[in-house]
């Protein structure tokens, strides 16, 4: 069975790499890898391909940034000559981004199954253009892997049949159980034994002035308590830099390459972010995070793991802090099936009910 790969942005690799090396052990499955270049990292060097133990893709469609309209369709329109000459029995499409939803689009067309890893995520809030890519990719596609029970029943709420739904726990996951004792061999370049780590980049907090002041205003009064080291985002970075907004007292860093970040995590008291991500990691890593926003489309790190919603209220992101200083904070669970085995699971559904 020949299994195509799509993958747009670092957290997709994430993902898929798990899945590539179970499906790699297993000798009836031949395996593609398209990166559609939507997110150019400088750190996917070869040396990230090795840390992950995949290879680099076979294919890659260098669309770049742009609009998400022109984005999306640029990848149509570059992806679709790949799978008419391919001729994949199912394409595996990861995540919520723009290359997710544009290579479901096009493998419907061609009437070519895809199988979704990540499905059922839902944050309900349609402002959201990865809630709009999670919502259609999921009616698309045949095959439903999901992470967790709400994925599950967000699925069958949306009508999905249950015969098209696997929960098979979190792949993101396995990456980390994988690389954590790689990434606590890193060492701590002079960072402070205690620290609370930050990451801000989404438009709701850093493309707003007064939002990213008010934000920034209240790191400074948290790093007065506990240092704060802040790998700033580039965007984040040249709003800071528009917007006129002193940092001078703050630890800033360059975004870090994924075993760094990683390390930055597990040794931190809090993590303080908007990420996605982040949520699900900080919750297997039982690290504290507080998310500065509204709403979650992973609600099961908040309802069992680490993870506190404290949206835009800084009073509460302090309120919440506090609590965790005096070790009062969430203590948390790991969810269910979250254990490391995820591709291998996502392996043997493609083996008993894809062939």
């Amino acid at each position: 069975m020949h299994i195509l790969h799509v993958v747009g942005a670092r957290p997709n690799f994430m993902k898929a790499a798990p899945v590539i090396e179970a499906l790699r052990k297993r000798s009836s499955f031949r395996q593609t890898v398209v990166h559609t270049g939507q997110h150019y990292d400088k750190n996917m060097s070869g040396v990230f391909f090795e840390q992950l133990g995949i290879p680099a893709p076979d294919v890659n469609l260098e669309v770049g940034s742009g609009s998400h309209a022109h984005q999306t369709a640029e990848i149509m329109s570059r992806f679709e000559p790949v799978v008419l000459e391919k001729r994949p029995d199912i394409v595996l499409v990861y995540g919520d981004v723009n290359s997710t939803v544009a290579a479901a689009l096009v493998c419907s067309k061609l009437l070519v199954r895809v199988g979704h890893v990540e499905a059922g995520l839902r944050s309900g809030d349609r402002t959201m253009p990865e809630e709009i890519n999670r919502l259609v990719t999921d009616q698309l596609a045949d095959v439903l892997f999901t992470p967790s029970e709400d994925g599950d029943a967000n699925l069958l709420r949306e009508g999905v049949s249950s015969e098209k739904i696997f929960r098979v726990g979190n792949a993101m996951i396995d990456t980390l159980v994988r690389l954590l004792p790689v990434a606590m061999q890193c060492k701590k370049n002079g960072l402070p034994d205690r620290y609370a780590l930050v990451t801000l980049h989404r438009p709701s907090n850093v493309d707003d002035s007064e939002m990213l002041k008010n934000i920034l205003q209240s790191l400074l009064e948290v790093n007065a308590q506990l240092s704060v080291v802040f790998p700033v985002h580039p965007r984040t970075r040249q709003r800071i830099a528009e917007f006129g907004i002193n940092t001078a007292n703050l630890h800033l860093l360059e975004p870090k390459p994924y075993i760094d970040f990683l390390a930055l995590q597990a040794r931190a008291a809090v993590v303080i972010t908007d990420s996605g991500g982040i949520q699900e990691e900080t919750t297997y890593l039982r690290v504290p995070c507080l998310t500065i926003r509204q709403n979650t489309e992973r609600p099961v790190t908040a309802d069992v793991g680490t993870n506190v919603l404290v949206g835009q209220d800084m009073r509460k992101l302090r309120t919440e802090l506090s609590k965790i200083l005096e070790g009062k904070g969430k203590q948390g669970t790991v969810p269910p099936l979250w254990d490391g085995r995820a591709g291998e699971r996502i392996a043997d559904v493609l083996e008993r009910f894809v062939a």
